[in-house]
């Protein structure tokens, strides 16, 4: 006779409830994967929405006048009121501003205003998240058995991690964007010789790439859209080479300003420039493919240990267990 087991066991946990609560979990990330898929955002909507504020901006930077460009700039009030913060604390300083838009352009994020959100947070996260730590170590005790240099270490931590954070979240966009602007780089340098040698011109051929590579490449599909329009309306097209160097944080594209600058200057071909430096491309990125292939048995040996001989065990196992601890273990 058995106890008043509801079901087989396994060490003491019911495997008919353990299954029960994995399936429930599978079935979320199931509706989850199929909620994503079925509301996924065209990716070419936001694209054309920045390239039309960015032609909108270049527009009145040649057409209005100084007072309408000062209003242009200074239109966001949240902003005004933030930069009117931290100015009064002395915090402002230019070099840091510009080093922070430059970093939000090269994560995608063209609002320039949000600048002063960032160092705001720099300041004020500390604070915050410093004052809660000292309030819950030194004055509510909830950690009593603690010595005082985990104490410290606990308080001293979280102020240096609220500090780091916006710069954390910022390098983390850029990485993430520099790796999809990396991946598409090959293809669209051999759509630019395509359409150098078809005779486009240049901010033309940028254009056509920008508009063939947008749904695959969005990230490079937006730059390169940016650097056509402007080609089109800045007074010096190397600006708009550097603006592109300067959005992106890649070597590659740097080689890529550079060889289109010496172009510009003195003339020489640019389709053959630009095959030399797609097949460079191509082979880093098979030299990159290559050496993560050499890393996958080290980096897979942890979840094999961890993930995939465990369960091999319950399945083989199991209901030999299952079976021993009814017949022998719960036997009056």
């Amino acid at each position: 006779m058995q106890s008043g087991a509801s079901g087989p066991t396994l060490l003491g946990v019911d495997v008919i409830f353990v299954a029960t609560i994995l399936s429930a979990v599978a079935t979320f990330a199931v509706l989850l994967a199929i909620y994503a898929g079925m509301t996924a955002r065209d990716p070419m909507i936001r694209r054309v929405k920045a390239l039309n504020e960015r032609r909108e901006q270049l527009k009145a930077g040649i057409v209005a006048s100084t007072n309408k460009r000062k209003k242009l700039t200074n239109k966001n009030a949240a902003a005004d009121k933030v930069r009117g913060f931290l100015g009064n604390f002395k915090m402002l300083q230019d070099d840091q501003i510009q080093k922070t838009q430059q970093r939000l352009m090269q994560a995608g994020i063209r609002t320039k205003d949000l600048a002063f959100f960032v160092i705001l947070a720099r300041f004020l996260a500390p604070l915050v998240l410093g004052s809660l730590a000292i309030l819950f170590v030194y004055v509510l005790q909830v950690f009593p058995l603690w010595g005082a240099f985990k104490k410290y270490a606990l308080v001293a931590g979280t102020i240096g991690l609220a500090y780091k954070a916006p710069d954390l979240w910022l390098s983390n966009k850029v990485k993430k964007r520099s790796h999809e602007v990396r991946k598409g780089l090959p293809d669209a340098l051999d759509l630019l010789v395509i359409c150098a040698e078809a005779g486009l011109t240049v901010d033309a051929a940028f254009a056509r790439v920008a508009k063939e590579l947008g749904r695959a490449y969005p990230e490079l599909g937006d730059e390169f859209g940016l650097t056509s329009i402007e080609l089109g309306f800045l007074a010096e097209r190397r600006l708009a080479f550097e603006n592109l160097a300067m959005r992106i944080d890649l070597e590659a594209i740097r080689g890529v300003v550079t060889t289109m600058i010496q172009t510009e200057k003195y003339g020489t071909p640019l389709a053959s420039a630009l095959r030399v430096l797609s097949a460079e491309f191509r082979n880093e990125r098979m030299m990159r493919a290559e050496e993560k292939a050499a890393r996958l048995p080290a980096i897979m040996t942890i979840p094999l240990i961890l993930f995939i001989l465990p369960t091999l065990f319950v399945v083989i196992l199991g209901p030999a267990a299952c079976k021993i601890s009814d017949n022998f273990l719960n036997r009056h």
